[in-house]
């Protein structure tokens, strides 16, 4: 179950976990995932796909260090790792790891933020916001800390390789692929919901005033719009080709949240607002609303499904005396203070202005609506068109890095099957199949957000539950130590948040029901 070197010696399995035998195979083509480190140039000493020598490489694993590799400073590689899109560049540092967790952190439902604080109020709601911040923070640092040992000399490059190593393939099949598919092709479809919509938006300021037809496209038209855009731009081959894509989705991301609570501020308090909570008829109902106010923010937060990849482990060179949790850790503290700085605002700022008003907007308030609705008249039109305009860039921009996770596993799939890399034409199609995929669920399904609370809460596990059980798992620190005891408490208060989180979709489903239509998006 280890990468073998080159005089034959194993590389040991991850401390604390369980490989199952299920998991090694003859078939060198089998360790599709490996991502190795790069204190030697791997593609001078690859071995060719066809060779016959067995290799016993375990799914997922790559070796750092053990007492041959640190002797004769070599290892063999697999090949086929230099054919994915995760692995295939290895040009990754501190700074791609900075813009990039900045780019998966700051996400456009950050904007709902403001509806929890209606239910929650300004001290719950300052409170919930600043414990999930440093909760999330805190998984980051596990997951940097989990992700490769110079001990043991395993890497991994994926989220999900790092749970079924230490968990089991089995397991990690019932427990993780469910909610990680969802976080990566589910903000896919929710991405082409948000960019139609904001293109449809950004025509309506420009041109609204110009004598154009109102609305000459239909709303599936311009989701077709904003897909080709995105494919388009999908076909970037790797990891690091996107890292402009990534930069360039950071500083919209930073630009539309500063622009909105700025717009928001300035322009001053709503007149009449007020800041009581909002009271429901029945303790039910007001138990629910107290769990969906919760909700908001913790989702605001998700995006561990490709926290492994966003933060360019899969592209950072990394060795036993400079391992790549050093400067991705350095690269998430920036970012870190710059996502503090982006959704405090939003959230206080906006809150401060409309206070419950920001429920009158209707059902998109926190997104784009309320500032339309409420400052439409008397705000820039140059300054509300740039808005949506960078909501449509860093809508685009986000497709590519939680679209990559997917490309990553049907490319893994196809090379394993030819054993060479994919061919131009071969990976193009399969990109655009994916895209276009998205785009039918959007359109086929429009329902489908009537449901994310729901199908939501499943996935908050990845972000505040796996990590903590996984440290525990790897790390055995010390029983009833602090560690110990705090791992254990925070992965039994997110298992609570999870139940209770769908509990309150279930009863969100049955209060209001689900207006089912196909092929009718509004």
């Amino acid at each position: 179950m280890s990468e073998m070197v080159e005089n034959g010696a194993a590389a040991p399995p991850l401390e604390g976990s369980e490989i199952s035998p299920a998991a090694a195979a003859p078939n060198p083509m089998q360790s599709q995932y490996n991502s190795p480190s790069l204190s030697m140039k791997p593609l001078l000493m690859l071995e060719h796909p066809k060779a016959k020598t067995p290799s016993r490489t375990p799914n997922f694993i790559t070796p750092l260090g053990s007492p041959i590799r640190r002797a004769m400073k070599t290892t063999r590689l697999d090949p086929q790792d230099a054919w994915l899109p995760i692995t295939e560049s290895r040009k990754g540092n501190a700074f791609y790891a900075a813009f990039h967790t900045l780019f998966a952190g700051i996400r456009i439902q950050a904007l709902v933020i403001p509806v929890a604080f209606t239910i929650l109020g300004w001290s719950w709601g300052i409170i919930s916001l600043t414990v999930a911040f440093v909760w999330q923070l805190y998984t980051f640092w596990l997951l940097t800390n989990l992700h490769e040992s110079t001990e043991t000399g395993m890497r991994y490059s994926r989220y999900l390789q790092l749970f079924d190593a230490i968990f089991g393939e089995k397991t990690g099949k019932i427990f993780a692929v469910f909610p990680i598919l969802y976080l990566s092709d589910g903000t896919c479809v929710a991405l082409i919901v948000v960019g139609g919509s904001a293109i449809k938006l950004f025509y309506q300021i420009v041109y609204g005033g110009s004598g154009c037809p109102k609305d000459p496209l239909t709303m599936v038209e311009w989701y077709l719009v904003f897909t080709s855009a995105t494919v388009l731009v999908s076909q970037l081959p790797n990891l690091n080709s996107i890292a402009g894509v990534s930069l360039i989705g950071s500083l919209t991301a930073v630009g539309y949240c500063t622009m909105m609570w700025c717009v928001s501020v300035t322009e001053g308090r709503l007149p009449s607002v007020s800041y009581d909570h909002v009271k429901p008829n029945t303790n039910t109902e007001w138990f629910f609303g107290v769990l969906n106010a919760f909700g908001i923010i913790a989702f605001a937060f998700r995006g561990h499904s490709v926290t492994l990849e966003s933060m360019y482990i899969g592209t950072m060179p990394s060795s036993e005396k400079k391992p790549s949790s050093v400067p991705m850790w350095r690269g998430i503290q920036g970012a870190y203070i710059v996502i503090a700085l982006c959704l405090f605002p939003i959230a206080i700022g906006r809150y401060w202005a409309y206070g419950n008003k920001v429920l009158e907007a209707g059902p998109r308030s926190a997104i784009l609506a309320a500032i339309y609705a409420f400052h439409g008249r008397d705000t820039s039109q140059s300054v509300l068109g740039l808005i949506s305009l960078f909501v449509i860039i860093n809508a685009v921009s986000s497709f590519q890095i939680y679209g990559m996770p997917m490309f990553d596993d049907v490319e893994s799939k196809i090379t394993k099957r030819l054993k060479r890399p994919l061919p131009w034409w071969l990976r193009v199609i399969s990109r655009f199949m994916f895209g276009y995929g998205c785009f039918f669920v959007a359109v086929a399904i429009p329902f489908l957000g009537s449901l994310a609370g729901l199908i939501g809460g499943i996935a908050v596990p990845v972000m505040f539950v796996y990590p903590s059980l996984m440290w525990i798992k790897v790390k055995k620190p010390q029983r009833h130590g602090f560690m110990w005891c705090l791992n254990w408490g925070l992965a039994i208060a997110g298992i609570l948040l999870t139940m209770l989180l769908v509990a309150a979709g279930i009863h969100v489903i049955i209060d209001t029901g689900v207006e089912v239509s196909f092929f009718k998006p509004h």
